[in-house]
């Protein structure tokens, strides 16, 4: 039987949001050296809101892009159907910058794993940090671990996080926990 669980919605994921802005501005206070890549495929609408709020507060906009690491995924060239590419768009580069990489979903860890490989072909940053919407805890395969949570989840390897975002189509956001 497939359950399904409500993990977070509005306006609850919107104080989340703020919360993580906050923390960052706390342990960043300037911004000028700094910034937000987004994971492809759904955090970048997760990054789009963290940064939305960032620039709210701050005043100013904290450069932002978009990130796929498909071709970088350690699972790549073991699939028996290919794996569709998302549009990368990094508009700066990212030498010796402070990166903050945003997901919407922190499991394995191996998608984070491709990502900080696929930044490479931008430049050297300085200093990386994860943010994560949901870690799913106890499901790790790497040894990677957020730095800025917005809700850690206990959750079995047979379960899953299926977020749905209004950008995406959903009438909702909603972030439900099935299985």
């Amino acid at each position: 039987m497939n359950q399904q669980r409500l993990i977070l919605s509005s306006p609850l994921l919107e104080i989340v949001v703020s919360r993580l802005a906050q923390q960052l501005i706390e342990n960043y206070q300037d911004f000028g050296d700094t910034v937000i890549l987004g994971m492809q495929p759904r955090g970048i609408y997760f990054a789009e809101r963290v940064a939305r709020e960032l620039n709210r507060i701050v005043g100013y906009t904290v450069p932002l892009g978009y990130l796929d690491a498909t071709f970088y995924r350690d699972d790549f060239r073991r699939r028996d159907t290919p794996l569709r590419a998302n549009t990368t768009n990094v508009p700066f580069i990212i030498e010796n910058k402070r990166v903050i990489l945003i997901d919407d979903v922190l499991a394995t860890g191996r998608m984070v794993r491709a990502a900080l490989d696929a930044m490479t072909a931008f430049g050297r940053p300085r200093k990386v940090e994860l943010l994560v919407l949901i870690d799913r805890r106890y499901n790790r395969d790497l040894p990677i671990k957020p730095d800025y949570t917005g809700k850690r989840v206990n959750t079995l390897e047979s379960q899953q996080v299926l977020v749905e975002w209004t950008e995406q189509g959903a009438e909702a956001d909603l972030i439900w926990l099935v299985g």
